[in-house]
């Protein structure tokens, strides 16, 4: 009698987990679908074709938003890695600023809007044009959000008797911090660059708020395209971005299971 009530919670339990999934995943199924649609969005299907396709890629205006969000994204993963280790470690090292670093988890709790208000404030105060420089330190600060807390929680788990053992031996600190402590934390430096491009390259709200009429991001483009009408080159330019993404994710996730191993 128990075995039977245990392979109906667990079939009942199958069947809420199947469901909810796909009710998760059908919308982006759908979508999906219809970026090959052979008509206007949003229409009933017609037919397949690559047209939406072809007109994504010899767009020039795409790519160039496009080109705008990668260098974006890669000077807030660079910059926020850079800083964000530093940080770790100068605090980490009996540093003043040990008590700054549980500031950064801020990032994780508050609306980005208010950060992205208070940025505004800031470069309108110092008299700063807004441009891609306001939004390189824009999406840095919210890089530094992610990157602090996770290099932060691994430093705090690393055998201090491998530093301990370097320095016996006559290495410098900064030796022993890049010949023992880099390579050990570098599987969470991976998986939070990762993150912080993902963060950067999606972000809406700082880009709208500062980067400028002048500048646009990818997300920035999109918008003004769903303004004059919903075009299937969204859809088509939507799976793209959907397929990078989760390509993305796949590797964090393969990061993040090495950190685990550590």
């Amino acid at each position: 009698m128990k075995n039977r009530l245990s392979q109906r919670a667990r079939l009942w339990n199958l069947l809420w987990v199947v469901g909810a999934f796909f009710l998760l995943f059908l919308p982006i199924v759908i979508f999906l679908i219809f970026s090959f649609n052979n008509a206007p969005f949003p229409s009933p299907w017609r037919g397949w074709t690559l047209r939406w396709y072809r007109e994504l890629f010899s767009s020039t205006e795409i790519w160039h938003a496009l080109t705008n969000s990668l260098i974006i994204s890669f000077s807030a993963v660079f910059l926020s890695v850079i800083m964000g280790v530093f940080l770790v470690f100068l605090a980490m090292q009996g540093g003043r600023i040990r008590f700054i670093l549980s500031h950064f988890y801020a990032n994780l709790v508050l609306p980005e809007i208010v950060l992205a208000v208070g940025l505004l404030a800031l470069f309108t105060a110092l008299g700063m044009p807004l441009g891609m420089p306001t939004l390189i330190i824009a999406h840095t600060v919210l890089g530094l959000g992610y990157v602090v807390p996770l290099v932060h929680a691994r430093y705090e788990e690393l055998d201090y008797r491998l530093t301990e053992a370097a320095l016996d031996l006559g290495a410098t600190p900064l030796r022993v911090f890049s010949t023992v402590t880099l390579p050990l934390l570098q599987p969470t430096l991976m998986a939070s660059a990762i993150m912080v491009f993902i963060v950067s390259f999606d972000d809406f709200v700082f880009a709208y708020f500062c980067s400028g009429s002048s500048f646009q991001t990818l997300p920035i483009y999109i918008l003004s395209m769903l303004r004059t009408g919903v075009s299937p080159v969204v859809n088509a330019l939507s799976t793209v971005l959907l397929i990078f993404c989760s390509l993305l994710i796949v590797v964090y996730s393969s990061f993040k299971t090495k950190i685990r191993m550590f």
